[in-house]
């Protein structure tokens, strides 16, 4: 399958500065690539690229006064299966897992284990561990919270995400990743493209996509608690311990976004 991806979007700074952007497609994607995939900058831009601890592909840029456009489109291989379910996967106790797994169990700005350790082992204590217990988390959070875009907020914590019962992608994911964490299951938020491929397309604006994976058996398995079925078609971007590690942009100063466009699609023959 060959999918075509891409963006366009500006931010609008009343003086020049600094950004970082997570806005390339990740390291383990680009082997797939099937044309370039290069960032192009309106106006031009010294911009030079650099690796997270993450593992992420990041660029540096300063932004000039005014308006600061971003564009890239490319076409990838995609071999149109399925989302892994591997229900035979197992949970590691947690002196058995690598030390660099280690900080997906831990609290983080978005993921507040403290306030729902209580929740997490009242309801899922009693589930088989390993993947039957993460898709009950994700059952659970697909339940519970109702998808609205009008219902975004910048600001709400997994907490704020059960409390307020709304929310878009990224509330999903981090609900499920904290309640994996609180269940000692490493898990670490993930964003990308995800068209509407193989399934009915929805009405709304084409946006990026937020999910999680956990880690079993010795892999990362991906998990989407908004949609809550595999999907076809996932172009992973960046992974971090919730959406802090891997916002689309980190300005130091203000920056406005003005334009954000985004396509995700099947190239049919």
């Amino acid at each position: 399958m060959k999918i075509r991806a891409g963006f366009n979007i500006a931010y609008e700074c009343p003086q020049p500065t600094q950004m970082l952007l997570a806005l390339d497609i990740h390291p383990t994607r680009r082997g797939d690539l099937l044309t370039g995939h290069e960032l192009r900058f309106d106006p031009a831009v010294e911009a030079w690229g650099y690796v997270d601890g993450f593992g992420n592909a990041c660029t540096r840029v300063t932004a000039p006064p005014g308006i600061l456009n971003i564009a890239t489109e490319f076409e990838i291989y995609d071999s149109g299966r399925p989302d892994i379910v591997a229900w035979d996967a197992i949970q590691h106790e947690v002196k058995d897992l690598p030390d660099d797994v280690l900080v997906f169990l831990l609290a983080s700005r978005y993921c507040d284990t403290d306030r729902l350790g209580d929740l997490a082992w009242s309801t899922f204590s009693q589930t088989q561990p390993g993947w039957a217990r993460v898709q009950a988390i994700c059952e659970f959070v697909h339940n519970h919270i109702a998808f609205n875009y009008q219902n975004a907020d910048a600001l709400r914590t997994a907490h704020g995400g059960w409390t307020d019962r709304t929310g878009v992608c990224r509330d999903f994911a981090h609900l499920g990743i904290t309640l994996c964490r609180c269940m000692n299951i490493p898990a670490r938020y993930c964003t990308g493209y995800l068209g509407d491929i193989g399934v009915p397309p929805v009405p709304d604006p084409m946006d990026f996509s937020a999910w999680f994976e956990a880690y079993l058996g010795g892999h990362w398995y991906t998990f989407d608690a908004r949609h809550n079925v595999p999907r076809i078609g996932r172009i992973l971007m960046a992974t971090g311990r919730d959406a802090t590690d891997v916002a689309l942009s980190t300005s130091f100063g203000p920056a406005r976004l003005v334009r954000f466009d985004v396509i995700t699609e099947e190239v049919l023959a």
